[in-house]
């Protein structure tokens, strides 16, 4: 299946002002949201004219808003009564007969980031996931919806950190430099709109270029030979698609991926040649490219369902042979990781590479994999060696460590369960230059741009991006790679479906895998961001989403969100979804080609950009 644009719900087209003449009106209104009536790209749309909605009285206001479960004040005495807010129930999921109904009954939800809610504050209008897709529309411009947004707001951060919305408490949960962040309408944001100086290519345009259409246009479909698991993207000349029982290689073009029909089947000790034991490898849930791409980092859990290992398995491209089982040990002693990562960004271009870097609940480090003797040990003829703990801490404290990447020059972002991002630099992982305060939500994948300048995490329902420039004292422009960054700390945007698109992705929704387009060398900037949700790839324009003037900012409450995106659709859940490396971008295209896997098949998806 193909690609699309976003999927807005329509406007409703009640009238924000309540009609007497109406209120014997039909009980029940349709709202068409099919995509033929829908203007591509815009974030509120015109649709059919309905009749004005039946009125609905205050009682029946605050037992909706009581089902909801949110604290509230009882409205000044005099104010009006009627015509307050009525609630809908969008039906159809995304067929042309799509539309938005008027609920028969009540509905009640926990308040959590599960919600998904969008605000419209120009409609007067707020959407959200619960078991469907629904709305709340206030008809009156009193002050009904600023109480709900602001009750919600606080019964969240309640929800959410387990203390009551207080200012004392908010600094308590941010620390005092990130407050920007509880009150991104007070924070500094000159730094997402800002200017380098440190060189050619490495500057943030001021403004987005005047905006062009972009199609996704899907160029191969290929069926896997096995399940696939993950995707292991090359910038040479092969990719590769890791499955149940094996490797398939496929070839790397300008329009994406297609199969050389050549296959590396794992060896699980069944055959005389054996060098792996069957009891001690099971399917890699995690693969990094090594050494020209010519070797690959095969890292398999102990235990299913577990991510942890406690060693991992060096596979010979060329020959097709696992050529050594590694284990990870520090002091004499076996450990585990949960993560492994290449050591900068074009570190699997480096025919010579020997070190890689791990990731543990408390762990942060990097792993040699010459042995001290100067001969490597097989294991076919040899216990399995010992990887050498070349440098990094054991932290004593519980930091819950979950995910981390590396930039260019070698720095590392580590995300934990907390919500907590922290920044490394390349010289000490003992202790982060900045950590930057969760919202909550536990950061399941993080990536992060060629230069430093931009982090992004990625939630089970939204996507975090992190500007990381500050000017220190002195006035110069860094990172918090390289420097503290202190109350000189941008807020962060996140990025997010609409209420209609998250219900539409399907039962496995989540977010996974957020990343950046691929770049390995200085002076290149990163064009694209892209998610995995159930069915959706969803992608995003980074140049959009840094503009502080973009359309989506206008007139919104709390933190920036962008819901600006296109989606490839498919008929399954997808595995993964990465863009090649940006030297596969052809002439009529501003993007490398897009990647996207389902367990039995790989797409490759084109941008083509067209007046």
């Amino acid at each position: 299946m193909g690609a699309a644009n976003s999927r807005e719900g329509l406007e409703l087209s009640d009238s924000d002002e309540y009609d007497e003449r109406d209120s014997e009106g039909e009980e029940e209104e349709d709202y068409d949201t099919s995509e033929e009536h829908q203007d591509e790209g815009n974030l509120s749309h015109g649709g059919k004219t309905a009749t004005t909605p039946s009125s609905s009285s205050l009682d029946d206001v605050e037992a909706r808003l009581k089902a909801l479960k949110l604290k509230y004040s009882t409205p000044a005495s005099g104010s009006s009564r009627k015509n307050a807010v009525k609630l809908y129930k969008h039906v159809g999921g995304g067929t042309a007969d799509s539309k938005w109904k008027t609920a028969e009954s009540a509905t009640s939800a926990r308040v959590s980031t599960d919600l998904q809610l969008k605000m419209f504050p120009d409609q007067l209008r707020i959407d959200f996931v619960w078991n469907g897709v629904w709305a709340l529309k206030f008809f009156e411009k009193n002050n009904y919806y600023d109480m709900f947004v602001s009750e919600f707001q606080d019964c969240l951060f309640e929800n959410v950190h387990g203390v009551e919305p207080t200012e004392q408490n908010k600094v308590k949960v941010y620390g005092k430099d990130f407050l920007g962040w509880v009150n991104p309408e007070a924070a500094d944001d000159t730094m997402w709109d800002a200017v380098d100086d440190e060189g050619p290519g490495l500057s943030t345009p001021k403004s987005t270029p005047v905006r062009v259409k972009q199609d996704l246009l899907e160029e191969f479909e290929e069926a896997a030979s096995s399940g696939i698991q993950s995707l292991a993207l090359g910038a040479l000349d092969n990719s590769f698609l890791v499955g149940n029982e094996g490797i398939q290689v496929v070839k790397n073009f300008r329009h994406g991926i297609h199969g050389k029909g050549v296959n590396v089947k794992f060896d699980r000790g069944n055959g005389s040649s054996s060098n792996v034991k069957s009891s001690s490898y099971s399917t890699p849930k995690k693969v990094i490219l090594m050494r020209g791409e010519t070797n690959m980092m095969l890292m398999s859990p102990v235990l299913e369902n577990k991510p942890h290992a406690g060693g991992l398995h060096q596979l010979d491209i060329e020959t097709g042979k696992i050529v050594t089982e590694w284990k990870f040990a520090k002091d004499g002693a076996d450990i585990s990781m949960r993560d492994i990562t290449t050591d900068n960004k074009g570190a699997q271009l480096d025919p010579s590479g020997s070190t890689f870097l791990g990731l543990d609940d408390n762990r942060l480090c990097q792993w040699d994999m010459r042995d001290r003797r100067g001969n490597v040990q097989d294991i076919a003829s040899a216990n399995s060696p010992v990887l050498h703990w070349n440098q990094g801490h054991q932290f004593s404290r519980g930091t819950n460590f979950q995910c981390f990447a590396s930039t260019g020059d070698g720095s590392i972002v580590v995300g934990s369960i907390d919500g907590k991002i922290r920044l490394y630099s390349k010289t000490s992982m003992r202790q982060a230059k900045t950590a930057f305060p969760g919202l909550g939500s536990p950061i399941t994948n993080v990536d992060v741009t060629y230069d430093g300048k931009w982090v992004l995490g990625t939630t089970d329902t939204y996507l975090i991006l992190i500007c990381t420039l500050f000017s220190d004292k002195d006035g110069r422009t860094k990172t918090g790679f390289s420097g503290r960054m202190g109350n000189r700390v941008s807020a962060p945007r996140l990025l997010r479906l609409t209420p209609v698109d998250a219900h539409m992705a399907g039962a496995n929704n989540k977010f996974h895998g957020g990343q950046f387009s691929w770049v390995t060398e200085e002076g290149k900037q990163e064009r694209h961001i892209v998610v995995t949700a159930g069915k959706f790839s969803v992608i995003w324009n980074f140049e959009q989403v840094k503009n502080s003037a973009h359309e989506c900012y206008r007139n919104q409450q709390g933190l920036k969100s962008c819901y600006c995106y296109k989606i490839v659709l498919k008929d399954e859940s997808i595995v993964d979804s990465r863009f090649m490396h940006e030297k596969f971008a052809v002439s009529d295209s501003p993007e490398a080609p897009l990647v996207v896997a389902t367990p039995m098949k790989v797409s490759s998806f084109s941008i083509s950009t067209k007046q």
